[in-house]
């Protein structure tokens, strides 16, 4: 028997046609939170990892060749992008030449299949709400489909639940907004849950790369499948060097009690530590959320415990409605997918260039990414032209909404590939051939047109 909410919540699942597999799992989490588990990782708890680079690494063209053709490609893709405004999968927004996340996405799959004579199934793991504007927008690459396999799997779906007494919220206005994702952990459980995993092991598959489908840098690379099928290791992430950017992002670090490699999120400091989350000479490296793992050894781990790996838990605090913080407040549970890493005993990390790392998370970085900070070649590979990636701080009362951003920019992005830095306070509208150089700054107290091929530097009058 378990508690009033936990009964209430299962019964909800249940009615909604939520995967057995997910509700057992959500169950364990639930206990957990209902005991007073909070998933925080002390800083005395831990201590500093370092990491061999990717740029040590040799492997034969043939052996990386070899691995990757017994690789399959997953990208999480269950984002709406509401944090610039969005009600649909991020992935589908325009990146550059009128192709969206998902036409590059499939564009450098569908190239490295002939490159490499690979198989290499491109499989999306999708949500409730992304996942009919995905399909429909792949349905015009008729090849993508790998035969015997789907093109996708959905990610489940829990309860939000109140602080007071952990009963799922009912919200009326929008039923909806009862429900949110577990978190990208939940990777797991939906392979499990849907027998996808079984079906990938018996297709003759070896390891999954995945990734988040707003970081086209995340492609599926043969020297780092090989790498990863020679280090027989049967869990690693791809690391990054933190930038100040990253000073509030999450990092990894060993635990000191078993020696385990953990990935410590920010939701899992405590107040107390967050100093020490921020110093970037003590924490060095944070993930790219480019994962890559062994299938035999992923179904061995989920088997023995009986469908649940035991990520630890993350207890998020949210309002029912994310856009209205006078709704009620909710906890949802959720689980990280990297944290999947101290689960196994002979896990990897490995540093890769930033390049591996183009995430999309607000409109700042989609500035970037639509300039000429970076090309696109044949390949659909990200090229990087930029000596370094300018840092980009844009005013969020008129630029945080995808479509409020694209109003200032109406014929494109600015030359950003001579810029250090942009920060805008006020609302400027850029013409065409706009040229960013060097660390500029536009202030609100001038705030108008920035014309046409105007170069934009230090010392001009508006910065």
């Amino acid at each position: 028997m378990g508690s009033a909410g936990l009964n209430k919540a299962r019964d909800k699942m249940v009615a909604a046609g939520v995967d057995e597999v997910a509700i057992v799992t959500f169950a364990h989490y639930f206990r957990l939170l209902e005991h007073g588990e909070t998933g925080m990782i002390p800083e005395s708890a831990i201590e500093p990892v370092d990491m061999g680079s990717l740029n040590e690494v040799v492997v034969s063209d043939e052996a990386g060749a070899e691995a990757l053709r017994k690789t399959v490609v997953i990208k999480l893709n269950g984002g709406l992008g509401t944090s610039m405004g969005m009600d649909r999968a991020k992935s589908l927004l325009c990146v550059r030449r009128g192709l969206s996340f998902l036409d590059i996405i499939a564009r450098q799959v569908l190239h490295l299949r002939k490159q490499y004579d690979a198989t290499l199934p491109l499989i999306f793991m999708n949500s409730f709400r992304t996942s009919a504007d995905t399909m429909a927008a792949l349905a015009r690459y008729e090849d993508l489909a790998v035969d015997g396999l789907p093109l996708e799997f959905l990610q489940n779906k829990e309860p939000k639940l109140l602080p007071k007494d952990l009963a799922p919220v009912s919200y009326p206005k929008d039923p909806a907004l009862e429900w949110c994702p577990p978190g990208h952990g939940d990777l797991y459980t939906a392979l499990r849950g849907t027998g996808l995993l079984d079906r990938l092991i018996a297709a003759g598959f070896e390891r999954v790369f995945v990734s988040n489908s707003d970081n086209l840098g995340a492609v599926p690379e043969a020297r780092i499948a090989g790498w990863f099928a020679e280090s027989r290791a049967p869990f690693a992430i791809e690391a990054v060097r933190r930038t100040p950017s990253d000073r509030k992002g999450g990092h990894f670090a060993r635990r000191k009690n078993d020696g385990r490699l953990v990935l410590r999120e920010t939701a899992q400091t405590p107040a107390e530590d967050l100093d020490q989350l921020a110093d970037l000479d003590r924490h060095r490296f944070c993930s790219t959320n480019n994962v890559w793992f062994d299938l035999a050894a992923m179904k061995n781990a989920l088997d023995v415990r009986d469908g649940v790996l035991g990520l630890p838990l993350i207890r998020n605090v949210k309002n029912v409605d994310p856009a209205d913080r006078s709704t009620p407040e909710v906890i949802q549970i959720e689980t990280a997918m990297g944290a999947a890493i101290e689960i196994f005993e002979d896990s990897q990390l490995i540093e890769v260039g930033r390049d591996r790392f183009v995430p999309v998370k607000t409109t700042n970085d989609l500035l970037v990414l639509r300039s000429d900070v970076y090309d696109i070649g044949k390949d659909f590979v990200l090229d990087q032209i930029a000596v370094d990636v300018p840092y980009v701080e844009l005013d969020a009362d008129y630029y945080k909404v995808v479509g409020d951003f694209d109003k200032r920019f109406p014929d494109g992005a600015p030359s950003m590939k001579k810029a250090t830095s942009l920060k805008i306070e006020g609302d400027w509208t850029f013409g065409h051939g706009v040229q960013v150089v060097g660390d500029v700054e536009l202030d609100a107290a001038s705030a108008q047109r920035v014309e046409a091929d105007t170069v934009l530097q230090p010392g001009l009058p508006d910065d």
